[in-house]
């Protein structure tokens, strides 16, 4: 076992820094630095940091030191995290952490093993954790008991309500003991997530280590401007290519239709190179299995819609491919903090047409950044959008237009001055 002399200084027993050696890790991250000491001596905590910055052991060591050894059939400590995903990779961590200490460690999310984890909740263990639908269902049903929860813990607060569930949070803090340690952790600190922190939280210390939604510095971003869904598809296959850059890629796609769509279209020329699509109609079992073979690099290529945009921890990515631009902001950050993991360098690409444009601009607003624009290669063919797509782009940038300017009345409206009102009118006599 090795040892690691730069988190001596935190006030962490032997047996964390032990597990701490033999992970590889050397010196604490800001967030760790500064979250750990406050979080040892029962302090509230407001976490603001972006993804990839060890925020996860920033609260896990605290607990691990504080609940020290095993006691009694019931949890101390409760973690929750907005996805499947995250959720399992909390547990991990707290887990491996955790190896020399005796603590009891159950993770709980919806899907095929939902009986085994209540097994495991009957068993005993000390920290759980869980999305909120699982533990309130787990909750009611009496597989949890939450009566001595010390600690709560929530992860990745603004996609929790992102993801609609505000309410099962709000019905678990109300079942929690009242006098308990609370540590929110943000991404961001939006107004959504202000208020539900100053719902629960009392004088809490708040910690904020980077400058809100900034993208990771050694991140390298580029623009490559498309004009629709084909052009995009034939761009994706030239730069997926070049196999020695590319060579562990996360491709994300806005919807699940447009992700089968691209994984289609990849795996006629790629499929020899793994490929594995992740999205929310795949089973627990199937995402799993997905991260996992792209964690060990028996798959190139891993295409998925935001499900997949936090909690995913894979080293070693060599890009981040947005063949569509988000339309909530934040993901951006997130979508591109899967590259440049552990300040480790990293690239993005991002496919943008004449309806990403507005969008695109406010991302770079929103981040305080000018992402790099790139020249289309002449080896791409770019292919004309037919009458469907055009039309839909077009209501698009109207709408985008409408927004900014609540008078403008778009191409449509005039073209329905021009022949439609005169149609509807002489169809009523």
């Amino acid at each position: 076992m090795s040892t690691t002399t730069g988190f001596d200084s935190l006030k962490l027993n032997r047996q964390l820094l032990n597990a701490i050696g033999d992970l590889g890790y050397e010196t604490p991250t800001e967030i760790q630095q500064k979250v750990i000491p406050p979080a040892l001596s029962g302090q509230n905590i407001i976490g603001i940091a972006q993804t990839g910055t060890g925020k996860t052991a920033a609260f896990i060591l605290p607990l691990l030191r504080t609940l020290n050894y095993a006691q009694g059939d019931e949890p101390r400590a409760l973690i929750l995290a907005p996805t499947r995903e995250l959720a399992i990779q909390i547990g991990n961590v707290a887990i491996q952490m955790g190896k020399y200490v005796d603590l009891r460690v159950v993770t709980v999310y919806g899907g095929k093993g939902f009986s085994d984890q209540k097994k495991k909740l009957e068993a005993g263990c000390d920290i759980v954790v869980a999305t909120p639908a699982q533990a309130m269902e787990l909750y009611l049903s009496g597989h949890l008991v939450l009566k001595k929860i010390k600690h709560f813990v929530m992860d990745e607060a603004e996609r929790l309500m992102d993801f609609g569930f505000t309410g099962q949070i709000y019905s678990l803090l109300e079942v929690l003991p009242r006098k308990r340690q609370n540590m929110l952790f943000s991404a961001t600190f939006s107004e959504r997530v202000k208020k539900i922190s100053d719902d629960f939280m009392e004088f809490p210390v708040f910690i904020d280590v980077v400058p809100q939604v900034k993208t990771a510095a050694k991140i390298e971003q580029f623009i490559y401007t498309v004009n629709g869904f084909q052009t995009k598809l034939n761009l994706l296959n030239f730069l997926l290519t070049d196999k020695e850059n590319f060579n562990k890629v996360i491709v994300f796609c806005k919807s699940k239709k447009n992700a089968n769509s691209v994984a289609e279209m990849l795996l006629m020329k790629f499929e020899a190179d793994g490929i594995n699509v992740l999205h929310g109609d795949k089973t627990q079992q199937t995402r799993v299995n997905a991260i996992n073979r792209f964690r060990d690099e028996q798959i190139r290529i891993l295409i998925a819609t935001d499900v997949a945009a936090r909690g995913i921890d894979v080293p070693g990515v060599s890009h981040v491919i947005n063949f569509d631009v988000p339309l909530v902001y934040e993901d951006y950050i997130h979508r591109i903090g899967r590259t440049g993991r552990a300040f480790a360098s990293g690239f993005s690409v991002t496919f943008v047409e004449p309806q990403d444009e507005w969008h695109i601009k406010k991302i770079q607003k929103l981040a305080g950044i000018s992402i790099k624009r790139l020249n289309l290669p002449d080896s791409v063919e770019q292919i004309q959008p037919g009458k469907e797509e055009t039309k839909l782009r077009e209501m698009e940038i109207d709408r985008q237009k409408r927004k900014d300017n609540p008078e403008f009345k778009g191409a449509f409206h005039d073209r329905k001055n021009k022949s439609g009102r005169k149609g509807r009118h002489a169809g009523r006599k």
